[in-house]
């Protein structure tokens, strides 16, 4: 990794996103090589049946994947892409994206991030997504 990044930096990096302030998330975990993101569930990010929106799901991946790449590749990095795949119907308190580094080079980093819901009945996996992660200069 070309810079230390310590979770106190790593949120400061997502509270300076003014787009994750408005969705509400936090980063409440960040080691070298995972990250996980958290977004508690309300009615402004909910669609028309009343799950969590797909766009929150996607949202949350695409930074989970970043600051898990980021977290082996350091500070200066993008998404390159990445796919993600919906389960089941997001339905809980709390969204938790769990990234994690699969493999990774000097300049990308292949990530996978499990999007679990969090609620009273326990913990359920509603979707999974995969991502490339690229140092840039």
């Amino acid at each position: 990794m070309s810079e230390e990044i310590t979770l106190d930096l790593a949120r400061l990096v997502l509270d300076a996103q003014p787009f994750s302030s408005l969705i509400g998330a936090r980063l409440v975990g960040f080691e070298e090589g995972s990250a996980v993101l958290e977004v508690d569930v309300r009615d402004e990010l909910l669609q028309q049946n009343g799950f969590l929106h797909g766009g929150v799901l996607s949202y949350a991946a695409d930074n989970a994947l970043t600051f898990a790449g980021g977290s082996v590749l350091g500070a200066s990095v993008l998404t390159g892409g990445f796919t993600i795949e919906y389960l089941r119907p997001a339905v809980g308190r709390t969204l938790s994206a769990r990234a994690h580094v699969v493999e990774s080079t000097r300049r990308r980093a292949l990530c996978r991030c499990d999007l679990v819901m969090v609620g009273d009945e326990g913990e359920r996996t509603v979707a999974a997504a995969q991502g490339t992660i690229t140092w840039i200069e």
